[in-house]
Protein backbone atom coordinates (compact mmCIF):
# COMPACT_ATOMS: atom_id res chain seq x y z
CA UNK A 1 0.00 0.00 0.00
CA UNK A 2 2.58 2.57 1.06
CA UNK A 3 4.89 1.62 -1.82
CA UNK A 4 2.03 2.54 -4.12
CA UNK A 5 1.45 5.80 -2.28
CA UNK A 6 5.10 6.83 -2.59
CA UNK A 7 5.17 5.88 -6.27
CA UNK A 8 2.10 7.95 -7.04
CA UNK A 9 3.50 10.95 -5.23
CA UNK A 10 7.01 10.99 -6.66
CA UNK A 11 6.63 9.79 -10.25
CA UNK A 12 5.49 12.66 -12.54
CA UNK A 13 3.04 11.55 -15.17
CA UNK A 14 2.37 8.27 -13.36
CA UNK A 15 -0.93 6.43 -13.49
CA UNK A 16 -2.48 8.87 -10.98
CA UNK A 17 -1.66 11.91 -13.09
CA UNK A 18 -3.02 10.28 -16.28
CA UNK A 19 -6.44 9.44 -14.83
CA UNK A 20 -8.69 12.04 -13.24
CA UNK A 21 -12.35 12.62 -12.57
CA UNK A 22 -11.73 16.30 -11.84
CA UNK A 23 -13.83 18.49 -14.19
CA UNK A 24 -11.91 20.83 -16.46
CA UNK A 25 -14.32 23.76 -16.56
CA UNK A 26 -12.26 26.53 -14.97
CA UNK A 27 -13.61 26.02 -11.47
CA UNK A 28 -11.34 25.15 -8.54
CA UNK A 29 -11.03 21.39 -7.94
CA UNK A 30 -10.85 20.81 -4.20
CA UNK A 31 -10.33 17.63 -2.20
CA UNK A 32 -11.17 17.52 1.53
CA UNK A 33 -10.41 14.72 3.95
CA UNK A 34 -13.17 14.52 6.58
CA UNK A 35 -16.81 15.40 6.07
CA UNK A 36 -16.82 18.27 8.57
CA UNK A 37 -14.16 20.07 6.53
CA UNK A 38 -15.84 19.10 3.27
CA UNK A 39 -19.18 20.55 4.35
CA UNK A 40 -17.61 23.87 5.34
CA UNK A 41 -15.64 24.16 2.12
CA UNK A 42 -18.66 23.29 -0.05
CA UNK A 43 -20.80 25.92 1.61
CA UNK A 44 -18.14 28.62 1.49
CA UNK A 45 -17.01 27.81 -2.06
CA UNK A 46 -20.52 27.72 -3.49
CA UNK A 47 -20.66 27.41 -7.27
CA UNK A 48 -17.05 28.49 -7.72
CA UNK A 49 -15.57 25.05 -7.00
CA UNK A 50 -15.95 21.30 -7.27
CA UNK A 51 -15.48 19.73 -3.83
CA UNK A 52 -14.74 16.04 -3.21
CA UNK A 53 -14.66 14.59 0.34
CA UNK A 54 -12.67 11.40 0.86
CA UNK A 55 -14.09 10.04 4.13
CA UNK A 56 -17.81 9.31 4.10
CA UNK A 57 -20.41 8.77 6.86
CA UNK A 58 -19.36 6.33 9.57
CA UNK A 59 -15.67 6.43 8.60
CA UNK A 60 -13.15 6.82 11.43
CA UNK A 61 -10.36 9.26 10.40
CA UNK A 62 -7.91 8.25 13.14
CA UNK A 63 -6.90 4.99 11.52
CA UNK A 64 -7.91 5.69 7.94
CA UNK A 65 -5.36 4.83 5.25
CA UNK A 66 -5.80 6.59 1.91
CA UNK A 67 -6.66 4.32 -1.00
CA UNK A 68 -5.13 4.49 -4.44
CA UNK A 69 -8.18 6.44 -5.65
CA UNK A 70 -7.75 8.90 -2.75
CA UNK A 71 -4.14 9.53 -3.76
CA UNK A 72 -5.14 10.05 -7.39
CA UNK A 73 -7.88 12.49 -6.38
CA UNK A 74 -5.51 14.48 -4.18
CA UNK A 75 -2.82 14.55 -6.88
CA UNK A 76 -5.25 16.03 -9.36
CA UNK A 77 -6.79 18.58 -6.99
CA UNK A 78 -5.94 22.26 -7.19
CA UNK A 79 -6.25 22.62 -3.41
CA UNK A 80 -6.49 20.15 -0.50
CA UNK A 81 -8.14 20.99 2.81
CA UNK A 82 -7.89 18.85 5.93
CA UNK A 83 -8.54 19.29 9.65
CA UNK A 84 -5.05 18.78 11.05
CA UNK A 85 -4.11 18.52 14.73
CA UNK A 86 -3.30 14.86 13.92
CA UNK A 87 -6.92 13.94 13.29
CA UNK A 88 -5.99 12.27 10.01
CA UNK A 89 -3.14 10.42 11.69
CA UNK A 90 -2.26 7.88 9.02
CA UNK A 91 -2.67 10.38 6.18
CA UNK A 92 -0.21 12.89 7.63
CA UNK A 93 2.83 11.81 5.63
CA UNK A 94 0.90 11.78 2.36
CA UNK A 95 -0.54 15.24 3.02
CA UNK A 96 2.92 16.58 3.88
CA UNK A 97 4.36 15.27 0.61
CA UNK A 98 1.49 16.70 -1.39
CA UNK A 99 2.04 20.03 0.37
CA UNK A 100 5.38 20.29 -1.44
CA UNK A 101 3.53 20.24 -4.77
CA UNK A 102 0.36 22.28 -4.23
CA UNK A 103 -1.65 24.24 -1.62
CA UNK A 104 -2.55 21.93 1.27
CA UNK A 105 -4.21 23.58 4.28
CA UNK A 106 -4.89 22.26 7.79
CA UNK A 107 -7.84 24.50 8.61
CA UNK A 108 -8.22 23.66 12.31
CA UNK A 109 -4.63 24.65 13.01
CA UNK A 110 -5.62 28.32 12.68
CA UNK A 111 -7.31 28.08 16.10
CA UNK A 112 -5.52 29.88 18.92
CA UNK A 113 -3.47 27.21 20.70
CA UNK A 114 -4.57 28.55 24.08
CA UNK A 115 -8.11 27.45 23.17
CA UNK A 116 -7.07 23.87 22.44
CA UNK A 117 -7.36 21.04 24.94
CA UNK A 118 -4.44 18.72 25.59
CA UNK A 119 -4.92 14.99 25.91
CA UNK A 120 -2.26 12.28 26.04
CA UNK A 121 0.53 14.79 25.35
CA UNK A 122 -1.05 16.20 22.18
CA UNK A 123 -3.75 18.64 21.15
CA UNK A 124 -7.24 17.14 21.11
CA UNK A 125 -8.28 17.38 17.43
CA UNK A 126 -12.07 17.23 17.93
CA UNK A 127 -12.48 21.02 17.80
CA UNK A 128 -15.68 20.94 15.69
CA UNK A 129 -17.57 19.93 18.83
CA UNK A 130 -17.34 23.58 19.94
CA UNK A 131 -19.25 25.59 17.35
CA UNK A 132 -17.48 28.84 18.25
CA UNK A 133 -14.09 27.26 17.53
CA UNK A 134 -15.46 25.85 14.30
CA UNK A 135 -16.57 29.34 13.28
CA UNK A 136 -12.85 30.21 13.16
CA UNK A 137 -12.28 27.25 10.82
CA UNK A 138 -15.12 28.48 8.61
CA UNK A 139 -13.58 31.94 8.28
CA UNK A 140 -10.17 30.42 7.57
CA UNK A 141 -11.72 28.46 4.70
CA UNK A 142 -13.06 31.72 3.31
CA UNK A 143 -9.66 33.37 3.62
CA UNK A 144 -7.81 30.52 1.89
CA UNK A 145 -10.33 30.34 -0.95
CA UNK A 146 -10.07 34.10 -1.39
CA UNK A 147 -6.29 33.78 -1.72
CA UNK A 148 -6.67 31.09 -4.36
CA UNK A 149 -9.41 32.90 -6.30
CA UNK A 150 -9.33 36.67 -5.62
CA UNK A 151 -11.97 37.32 -8.28
CA UNK A 152 -14.63 35.74 -6.05
CA UNK A 153 -13.14 36.79 -2.71
CA UNK A 154 -16.18 38.85 -1.72
CA UNK A 155 -18.46 35.84 -2.25
CA UNK A 156 -16.22 33.53 -0.21
CA UNK A 157 -16.00 36.03 2.62
CA UNK A 158 -19.75 36.64 2.68
CA UNK A 159 -20.63 32.95 2.74
CA UNK A 160 -18.00 32.22 5.38
CA UNK A 161 -19.33 35.01 7.60
CA UNK A 162 -22.91 33.77 7.21
CA UNK A 163 -21.99 30.21 8.16
CA UNK A 164 -19.80 31.38 11.06
CA UNK A 165 -22.71 33.40 12.46
CA UNK A 166 -24.93 30.30 12.32
CA UNK A 167 -22.25 28.34 14.16
CA UNK A 168 -22.13 30.98 16.89
CA UNK A 169 -25.94 30.98 17.20
CA UNK A 170 -25.92 27.17 17.50
CA UNK A 171 -23.37 27.48 20.31
CA UNK A 172 -25.70 29.80 22.26
CA UNK A 173 -28.65 27.46 21.72
CA UNK A 174 -26.60 24.50 22.93
CA UNK A 175 -25.66 26.25 26.13
CA UNK A 176 -29.27 27.19 26.81
CA UNK A 177 -30.84 23.75 26.38
CA UNK A 178 -28.03 21.91 28.16
CA UNK A 179 -28.90 23.87 31.29
CA UNK A 180 -32.29 22.14 31.37
CA UNK A 181 -30.62 18.82 32.29
CA UNK A 182 -30.70 18.22 36.07
CA UNK A 183 -27.20 19.15 37.34
CA UNK A 184 -26.43 15.70 38.76
CA UNK A 185 -27.24 14.09 35.40
CA UNK A 186 -25.00 16.33 33.29
CA UNK A 187 -22.62 13.53 32.41
CA UNK A 188 -21.93 12.41 28.85
CA UNK A 189 -20.41 8.93 28.55
CA UNK A 190 -19.41 7.86 25.03
CA UNK A 191 -17.30 5.29 23.21
CA UNK A 192 -14.13 7.38 22.90
CA UNK A 193 -12.82 10.71 24.12
CA UNK A 194 -14.18 12.88 21.28
CA UNK A 195 -16.50 15.16 23.25
CA UNK A 196 -14.25 17.17 25.55
CA UNK A 197 -14.74 20.39 23.56
CA UNK A 198 -18.47 19.65 23.54
CA UNK A 199 -18.46 19.37 27.32
CA UNK A 200 -16.48 22.58 27.81
CA UNK A 201 -18.65 24.50 25.36
CA UNK A 202 -22.06 23.41 26.61
CA UNK A 203 -21.43 22.84 30.29
CA UNK A 204 -21.56 19.08 30.73
CA UNK A 205 -19.09 16.59 32.20
CA UNK A 206 -17.68 14.23 29.58
CA UNK A 207 -15.83 10.95 29.71
CA UNK A 208 -15.02 8.35 27.08
CA UNK A 209 -14.30 4.66 27.47
CA UNK A 210 -11.34 4.93 25.08
CA UNK A 211 -8.86 7.74 24.63
CA UNK A 212 -8.83 10.45 21.97
CA UNK A 213 -7.90 7.99 19.24
CA UNK A 214 -10.23 5.07 18.58
CA UNK A 215 -7.10 2.94 18.28
CA UNK A 216 -6.53 3.11 22.03
CA UNK A 217 -7.91 0.29 24.14
CA UNK A 218 -10.23 0.40 27.11
CA UNK A 219 -9.51 -1.88 30.07
CA UNK A 220 -11.60 -3.31 32.86
CA UNK A 221 -10.42 -0.60 35.25
CA UNK A 222 -11.76 2.12 32.91
CA UNK A 223 -15.09 0.37 32.60
CA UNK A 224 -15.46 -0.16 36.35
CA UNK A 225 -14.60 3.48 36.97
CA UNK A 226 -17.35 4.61 34.62
CA UNK A 227 -19.85 2.21 36.15
CA UNK A 228 -19.08 3.64 39.61
CA UNK A 229 -19.68 7.17 38.29
CA UNK A 230 -22.97 6.28 36.61
CA UNK A 231 -24.27 4.61 39.75
CA UNK A 232 -23.16 7.38 42.13
CA UNK A 233 -24.68 10.12 39.96
CA UNK A 234 -27.76 8.09 39.03
CA UNK A 235 -27.19 8.68 35.32
CA UNK A 236 -29.56 6.64 33.18
CA UNK A 237 -28.10 6.95 29.66
CA UNK A 238 -24.84 6.44 27.79
CA UNK A 239 -24.19 7.02 24.11
CA UNK A 240 -22.76 5.19 21.12
CA UNK A 241 -21.05 6.84 18.15
CA UNK A 242 -21.69 6.42 14.45
CA UNK A 243 -18.03 5.79 13.63
CA UNK A 244 -17.00 3.65 16.64
CA UNK A 245 -17.93 0.06 17.51
CA UNK A 246 -20.30 -0.01 20.53
CA UNK A 247 -18.78 -2.97 22.40
CA UNK A 248 -17.26 -0.88 25.21
CA UNK A 249 -20.52 0.97 25.82
CA UNK A 250 -22.33 -2.36 26.02
CA UNK A 251 -19.80 -3.47 28.65
CA UNK A 252 -20.67 -0.41 30.75
CA UNK A 253 -24.39 -1.11 30.49
CA UNK A 254 -23.85 -4.71 31.60
CA UNK A 255 -21.56 -3.60 34.43
CA UNK A 256 -24.15 -1.15 35.72
CA UNK A 257 -26.88 -3.77 35.49
CA UNK A 258 -24.81 -6.12 37.66
CA UNK A 259 -24.86 -3.34 40.27
CA UNK A 260 -28.65 -3.03 40.07
CA UNK A 261 -28.53 0.21 38.06
CA UNK A 262 -30.35 0.31 34.73
CA UNK A 263 -28.59 2.31 32.01
CA UNK A 264 -29.88 2.64 28.46
CA UNK A 265 -28.32 3.75 25.22
CA UNK A 266 -29.47 7.35 24.92
CA UNK A 267 -28.84 7.47 21.19
CA UNK A 268 -26.17 7.46 18.53
CA UNK A 269 -23.97 10.56 18.34
CA UNK A 270 -21.84 11.85 15.50
CA UNK A 271 -18.24 12.17 16.62
CA UNK A 272 -15.59 11.81 13.89
CA UNK A 273 -18.05 11.60 11.00
CA UNK A 274 -21.34 13.26 10.05
CA UNK A 275 -24.65 11.79 8.96
CA UNK A 276 -25.61 10.53 5.52
CA UNK A 277 -25.12 12.84 2.56
CA UNK A 278 -28.21 14.77 1.55
CA UNK A 279 -29.61 14.86 5.10
CA UNK A 280 -29.60 17.69 7.63
CA UNK A 281 -27.44 15.50 9.88
CA UNK A 282 -25.03 15.25 6.96
CA UNK A 283 -24.13 18.91 7.43
CA UNK A 284 -21.94 20.37 10.15
CA UNK A 285 -24.79 22.38 11.68
CA UNK A 286 -27.11 19.36 11.57
CA UNK A 287 -24.49 17.09 13.10
CA UNK A 288 -24.01 19.29 16.16
CA UNK A 289 -27.74 20.06 16.44
CA UNK A 290 -28.40 16.30 16.47
CA UNK A 291 -25.81 15.69 19.18
CA UNK A 292 -27.10 18.49 21.41
CA UNK A 293 -30.74 17.38 21.00
CA UNK A 294 -30.07 13.69 21.67
CA UNK A 295 -27.91 14.35 24.74
CA UNK A 296 -30.26 16.88 26.33
CA UNK A 297 -33.40 14.80 25.98
CA UNK A 298 -31.77 11.47 26.92
CA UNK A 299 -30.35 12.93 30.15
CA UNK A 300 -33.63 14.43 31.32
CA UNK A 301 -33.47 17.92 29.82
CA UNK A 302 -35.76 19.63 27.36
CA UNK A 303 -34.88 20.36 23.74
CA UNK A 304 -37.17 20.51 20.69
CA UNK A 305 -37.56 16.93 19.47
CA UNK A 306 -36.58 17.90 15.94
CA UNK A 307 -33.75 20.15 16.99
CA UNK A 308 -32.75 23.78 16.89
CA UNK A 309 -34.06 24.40 13.38
CA UNK A 310 -36.79 21.73 13.34
CA UNK A 311 -34.91 19.82 10.65
CA UNK A 312 -33.73 16.62 12.35
CA UNK A 313 -34.85 13.63 10.32
CA UNK A 314 -35.38 11.48 13.43
CA UNK A 315 -37.11 12.89 16.47
CA UNK A 316 -35.26 12.49 19.76
CA UNK A 317 -37.08 10.88 22.63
Amino acid sequence: MWVLVVALLVVPGGCGAATTDAPDDGKINIVCTVAMIGDVVKEVAGDQAHVVTLLGPGTDPHGYKPTRDDIVAMQNADVIFYAGLHLEGKMTDVLAKLGQQKPVYALAEVIDKTKLLDRDGAHDPHVWMDATLWAQVVREAGRRLSERDPTHAADYTRRADELAVRCEALFVYGQQVMKTIPPQSRLLVTSHDAFNYFGRAYGIDVTGVQGISTESEANIKDINRLVDTLVSRDVKAVFVESSVAPKNVQAIIEGAKSRGHDVNIGGELFSDAMGAGGTYEGTYIGMIDHNITIVVNALGGQAPTQGWQGKLSTKSK
